[in-house]
């Protein structure tokens, strides 16, 4: 029995149309027309003689097989692209000088790194963990060529990569922590920090009375204090340890807003190692934030 040859490009517009929550929009992703994706939809389906996506109320989600294809087309497309990326990077060459928040220090970026790193051997990555608004300045010192952070999106050089919604953060096991007339214990950030600042402004605004019981400069401090039990924090659900939970408003809290992850580059647009780097990040961001 001969088994058939996935269409690539079908598989990419599979993951797209996931991705988009749309046919229209996933096809604008992947450069085609939407009659030409649903054109390789059904192309896959008929490869595989099952459908792959069944009706659900006006939206169209995956199948038993749909889901198994799924799962196989995100592993082949990075095997796939990073067969193709290895083959482009052995003649890209240079220093990436790339500074990131520490909410995704211990989590994906460090493996995207690593394959960053396998893919270009001739590109030397110097990577420094920093609080948001001190990447920005040093990016502007011309001390980095390319920084992931958090919060600000309004700046010229801002690529957009996810919006990720804020959350308050408390220990396992926490109930409602909202008493009257008692001032809710923060641990913070020391200013300036925008969450600190979106945190006070949700509170002041729902008159909840607060105090910082709690104040540093790490976040793997920032976490211990939370654990600990000397306040609660917030931040987006990227890294949160599994000691910590999301709180919300059944704990008595305020909504809060939401916050844009951005890649910033610095000054020399010509080096084909940032460009590089920065493609991968955001390929990498895609699926490591359930994008």
């Amino acid at each position: 029995m001969s088994l058939p040859n996935l269409d690539m490009d079908a598989l990419r517009t599979l993951l797209a149309i996931l991705q988009c929550g749309s046919l229209g929009r996933a096809a604008e992703k992947v450069g085609r027309s939407q009659s030409a994706a649903s054109q390789q939809i059904k192309k896959l389906e008929t490869q595989l003689g099952q459908p792959l996506f069944r009706k659900q109320g006006r939206t169209m989600v995956l199948t038993d097989t749909g889901e198994v294809v799924h799962s196989y087309a995100r592993r082949i497309l990075e095997l796939n692209d990073e067969a193709a990326r290895s083959v482009a990077g052995i003649s890209v060459q240079g220093v990436v000088r790339f500074g990131l928040s520490g909410d995704f220090a211990e989590t994906w970026l460090p493996a995207t790194l690593g394959q960053f790193k396998k893919a270009h051997p001739a590109v030397r990555v110097d990577v420094e963990v920093e609080r948001n608004g001190r990447l920005l300045e040093r990016l502007d010192q011309g001390e980095f060529d390319l920084v992931l952070a958090m919060g600000y999106g309004s700046r010229l050089d801002a690529r957009r990569v996810a919006t990720l919604p804020m959350t308050w953060i408390g220990p396992v096991g926490t109930e409602v922590i909202v008493k009257p007339d008692t001032p809710l214990d923060l641990a913070l950030y020391n200013s300036p920090c925008f969450f600190r600042r979106a945190g006070l402004e949700a509170l002041d605004k729902t008159a909840i009375p607060w105090r910082v019981a709690y104040a540093t400069a790490s976040l793997q401090s920032l976490w211990a204090g939370v654990a600990a039990g000397l306040g609660i924090t917030l931040r987006t659900t990227a890294g949160i340890p599994r000691s910590l939970m999301r709180l919300d408003e059944r704990h008595g809290l305020p909504p809060l807003p939401e916050v844009e992850l951005c890649l910033h580059a610095g000054q020399d647009t010509a080096n084909p190692a940032v460009s590089q780097l920065e493609r991968m990040v955001i390929d990498h961001a895609i699926g490591n934030l359930g994008l």
